[in-house]
């Protein structure tokens, strides 16, 4: 059961990784309607892959490196880098998405973020996501990296 979440949680974050590029491309091009509607399915999908992956762990279901030894600091360094920008990444994620739920409410609909009482809000939201989005993408693509290295290369430890 442990394998079949696992499995899961790799398909939630690779998709939330590729709703987030979607969405920063359809802001680019000015749809914030369809912008907000991606940064909702990635951060959805995000919070699914964290519940799949902290209950996988509760299952005890934990692989270790047991590849080739000439890789073993390179995995380290991208695991112990990846860890560390994901936890810095909830917070982050949090910031950006409640200065948007904010902005968006003072101005009630996407048309009005030029109101004064809205645009601080949005203003904050894209100085937050200047952090967020690139620490977003290196945890999702390490994460990614990490699994196919543990797949090929891991050992499921018994607990």
């Amino acid at each position: 059961m442990a394998e079949t979440i696992n499995q899961w949680a790799v398909i939630t974050i690779v998709l939330s990784g590729l709703a987030l590029c979607v969405g920063v491309y359809l802001i680019k091009r000015g749809l914030r309607e369809a912008h907000m509607r991606a940064m909702i399915v990635a951060s959805t999908l995000a919070t699914i892959f964290l519940v799949l992956y902290l209950t996988r762990l509760g299952l005890g279901y934990e692989k270790k490196y047991a590849g080739p030894e000439a890789w073993r600091t390179a995995y380290f360094v991208l695991l112990i880098s990846h860890i560390i920008l994901a936890a810095a990444n909830l917070p982050l994620a949090l910031g950006a998405l409640w200065n948007a739920y904010r902005g968006l409410k003072a101005a009630r609909t996407l048309d009005n973020i030029d109101l004064p009482a809205a645009r601080g809000y949005f203003n904050k939201h894209r100085a937050w996501v200047r952090w967020t989005v690139p620490v977003w993408l290196y945890v999702a693509v390490t994460g990614w990296i990490i699994y196919l290295v543990l797949h090929s290369y891991g050992e499921v430890i018994k607990s």
